[in-house]
């Protein structure tokens, strides 16, 4: 195990953790609402803010999975040092981490009936993180906001599916922001 692979975890976790959940959470409440995060360097490609998200909501009890262009050994390395989170197929994750082109959507959990929770979270790496583009709607929204998402139809079908559906994460650089399967794309 090299240097890279021990470094880039949050120096204090116990504090940056749960400042990072916070972020994460107010972003998931706020639909389209963009958050600042810090603490984590992860192996390149991956963002500060996709790094803050799997320090802060990845463990030993959440199946993991990584999109092709992003998939190395020192990334893999890092979470397994950094989280413990096991490495799996689409099929079978709790969290996904990738671009867009690299996340088969079809092929992760979208919960159950009686256990809707048991759905996928995906964070999903951009190049750009902006408040503007599509509409967004919905709990936790006072009129409408907006995000740039990498396409809107496939967000339109996920909210269709409601209560059942994913879940996502949007990173770029040391910001991110969700948009949790309730918020209705226009």
């Amino acid at each position: 195990m090299d240097a890279q692979t021990l470094d880039g975890g949050f120096g204090s976790p116990p504090q940056e953790s749960a400042q990072a959940f916070r972020a994460i959470m107010n972003a998931t409440a706020q639909p389209g609402t963009i958050w600042q995060v810090a603490g984590a360097m992860p192996p390149a490609p991956v963002s500060v803010a996709a790094g803050v998200a799997l320090l802060t909501l990845c463990d030993p009890e959440t199946p993991l999975f990584l999109g092709a262009s992003i998939d190395s050994p020192g990334l893999r390395d890092w979470i397994t040092f950094h989280c413990g989170a096991p490495l799996v197929s689409a099929d079978q994750a709790r969290f996904a981490l990738g671009i867009w082109d690299d996340l088969p959507l079809d092929d992760f959990a979208l919960g159950t009936a009686e256990y809707p929770d048991r759905s996928a979270t995906l964070i999903v790496e951009l190049h750009a993180l902006t408040d503007q583009g599509a509409v967004l709607r919905g709990p936790g929204i006072k009129d409408q906001a907006q995000l740039s998402l990498p396409e809107t139809a496939a967000f339109q079908r996920n909210n269709a599916l409601f209560p059942l559906g994913l879940d996502f994460i949007f990173t770029c650089g040391d910001r991110l922001a969700a948009l949790p399967r309730s918020t209705r794309i226009g």
